[in-house]
């Protein structure tokens, strides 16, 4: 039970401090506070237990590991299970907290869910939302595999992938609030309700398939760096 424990803890972290950082300090932090939040709340996971599990902490990276060739897929469901439930499990801890807050509104306010269209941020459309979430999870899976693969110094993996979590927010919060971890979207989904329900699949399908296929390139020895 190690490791679905430690993917339990590390996405209860990342839902925790990178929603929370958008629900309770947004507009103390702006999108680029909350863009570190995320990413720095990734680093931290990355070493903290990383030598446990790896520090998946999202659906997609463990689909995308299994397309990879580096688990098996008997393998990745316990560690879906416990980043989804960890997901959860962050998103009802910062409801709480939120709610201590006398003007706090779920409704009003959230919990930091995805979306897109009217009323959502920047408004993109549902294509932009969903080439956004494929390709950014697709270059995201591209920096998780090749950090961690043969060859790549690995005290710099956490860096390398939490760096890049970063840059994806920067340039993505007002596109979709940036999934790319399916995990991440149905914590606050669930107790957001409404539209953040409605619009999930998007938030699973998008990253899933973004995922995979970087895995797929990676088994396929394109980018792998190990191949002759």
């Amino acid at each position: 039970m190690q490791k679905p424990l430690a993917e339990f803890i590390g996405t209860f972290t990342l839902v925790l401090f990178g929603c929370g950082a958008a629900v309770l300090a947004g507009g103390d932090i702006g999108l680029t506070g909350i863009s570190f939040a995320f990413g720095l709340a990734l680093i931290a996971m990355a070493y903290g237990i990383g030598t446990v599990s790896g520090c998946h902490i999202n659906p997609a990276v463990s689909l995308g590991a299994v397309a990879a060739g580096r688990m098996t897929l008997a393998e990745a469901v316990p560690y879906m299970i416990a980043q989804v439930a960890g997901a959860i499990a962050g998103a009802l801890v910062l409801m709480l907290i939120a709610s201590g807050k006398a003007d706090y509104s779920l409704a009003e306010n959230g919990l930091g869910q995805n979306g897109w269209g009217a009323g959502y941020l920047g408004e993109y459309n549902m294509t932009a939302a969903f080439l956004f979430e494929v390709v950014a999870t697709f270059l995201f899976m591209v920096v998780i595999l090749g950090a961690t693969g043969p060859g790549a110094p690995a005290a710099m993996a956490g860096l390398a992938i939490g760096l890049t979590l970063v840059v994806i927010h920067l340039v993505g919060i007002n596109v979709t609030g940036v999934s790319v971890n399916p995990a991440r979207s149905i914590g606050p989904a669930l107790f957001a309700g409404g539209t953040a329900l409605a619009q999930l699949w998007l938030f699973i399908i998008a990253p899933i398939i973004g995922a995979v296929a970087a895995g797929m390139l990676f088994r396929s020895g394109m980018l792998d760096g190990s191949a002759e």
